[in-house]
């Protein structure tokens, strides 16, 4: 596999480049400064709030691009690059359905918090590893603030229990599996397909010269936006079926795996 022409490296967070406990390795940190080096411009792209990811990468976070919120956000050097909210009468289009689902935990998704209706203490301690900035809210009429998207947690399982019930607003939205227990709504440019896309644009960068790491199907878009672009072992089949390449599991180090690779390439092409 030749990497030598990479620029670019696009990673998904939960499940790809975090291990099962929601952690970055202290080997990524190092590769990340190896390929820094190379001039290589690292993006952290999740269905995450902006604010979680700044978390986990609190010591590098004013040296990578931050893609949020499925695409929503893109933001380097706390300057918004891009920003794709829901209209707030497809908001509302969205909530309607909202009644008809059985079990599920709607969040509404703002650059600086979340908003929340159920009051389940099991669900409010799971949200916080996600959305540790939220507010209980007793209807989403009361939000003022620009939402990015609408996440829907079912503690069965999302693509049962949620994704049948929803997969009629594709029409107008994009509607994503992100998780074994999330779907995701957001508006169609609302994705990390679109947001890469812009960013390759922004530094003249081709699918070519791209590398990307996926595991669902909320990183189907961005995954179609690289040559060099690679599924977990622990991915959803949709993702398998899409990526070009795959790689380890996520608790295997199958992204630094192939981050080795590219900076060994990069080494040899600079000796």
């Amino acid at each position: 596999m030749d990497f030598s022409k990479v620029k670019l490296v696009v990673s998904d967070m939960d499940g790809t480049l975090l291990n099962s406990n929601h952690k970055l390795s202290n080997h990524f940190f190092n590769l990340f400064e190896k390929m820094r080096a190379h001039g290589i411009i690292f993006v952290a792209a999740s269905g995450r709030p902006f604010y979680s990811i700044v978390d986990k990468f609190n010591t590098i976070k004013d040296e990578i691009i931050i893609v949020a919120e499925n695409g929503g956000l893109v933001i380097k050097d706390d300057e918004i690059l891009l920003s794709t909210p829901l209209e707030k009468e497809n908001l509302f289009k969205i909530t309607s359905v909202l009644p008809s689902l059985s079990n599920a935990h709607p969040v509404f998704c703002s650059k600086n918090k979340a908003f929340v209706m159920s009051k389940s203490e099991k669900f409010l301690n799971l949200l916080s590893e996600y959305y540790a900035n939220y507010e209980l809210i007793s209807s989403p009429e009361s939000i003022t603030e620009e939402i990015y998207k609408v996440a829907l947690y079912h503690e069965k399982s999302s693509e049962t229990c949620i994704y049948p019930h929803v997969k009629h607003l594709e029409a107008d939205f994009k509607v994503k599996l992100s998780a074994t227990h999330w779907v995701d709504i957001s508006e169609n440019d609302g994705n990390k397909g679109n947001a890469v896309n812009y960013i390759q644009d922004i530094y003249n960068i081709s699918e070519a010269e791209t590398l990307v790491f996926g595991d669902y199907n909320n990183d189907l878009e961005m995954l179609d936006k690289a040559y060099f672009s690679y599924a977990m072992a622990n991915a959803h089949p949709d993702v398998k079926a899409a990526a070009k390449f795959s790689t380890k599991s996520n608790n295997d180090f199958g992204v630094e795996l192939i981050l080795e690779a590219l900076v060994s390439a990069k080494e040899t092409l600079s000796s």
